[in-house]
């Protein structure tokens, strides 16, 4: 079995606090939950969500077949994870940044839930499946990772609201058409 760890520090509005995932939906953050982490008072940014995604696999070959058992889950690291509660004045403020927030925790459900799609769904060879394994979970990862990072741009950390509830529309449209391809698997 080869253990392979991606690791996904999202600077402010990359959020997500420790859970492992059940497939059924995202997390729901709370301030109090998932943000437990000393903020970082360098930052420019009001929040900080730190998430990890790991994957695991077993494979067994068999007429020069590969088949893989795949372990999938995604964490919030509450610990690393902040918030600075004290610059957000009103309570709108704050709902408007934990829904920004909540984004990017759908955003990497809806990693999870392609991962586990795409890495089980693929023909592997038998002389190299470990690196065509790796190599689409890093292609998987990247993307992901460069879906958080427009995200952030485009809202402009959750401030642009009009570009907010575009983004609302994008997440909430991926999340139904995952959920359609992982029930049709």
């Amino acid at each position: 079995m080869k253990n392979l760890l991606c690791l996904f520090l999202f600077l402010l509005i990359f959020p997500l606090a420790s859970f492992k995932q059940d497939f059924t939906e995202p997390v729901q953050l709370d301030w109090n939950i998932h943000f437990k982490g000393k903020p970082d008072n360098n930052s420019p940014y009001y929040a900080l969500t730190a998430m990890t995604w790991k994957y695991s696999y077993g494979s067994t070959i068999y007429r020069n077949r590969v088949e893989i058992k795949l372990q999938n889950e995604v964490s919030i690291d509450k610990n690393r994870s902040w918030v600075k509660l004290d610059k957000v004045k009103s309570e709108e403020a704050r709902q408007n940044l934990l829904h920004h927030e909540q984004g990017h925790v759908n955003i990497q459900y809806i990693l999870l839930m392609e991962a586990d799609r795409v890495l089980k769904n693929r023909t592997y060879s038998v002389k190299n499946y470990k690196a065509q394994i790796s190599d689409l979970a890093n292609q998987i990862s990247n993307y992901f990772d460069t879906m958080q990072k427009n995200y952030d741009e485009e809202t402009e950390h959750g401030s642009n609201h009009k570009m907010q509830d575009r983004w609302d529309k994008i997440i909430s449209d991926k999340m139904v058409e995952s959920k359609a391809a992982s029930a049709s698997k």
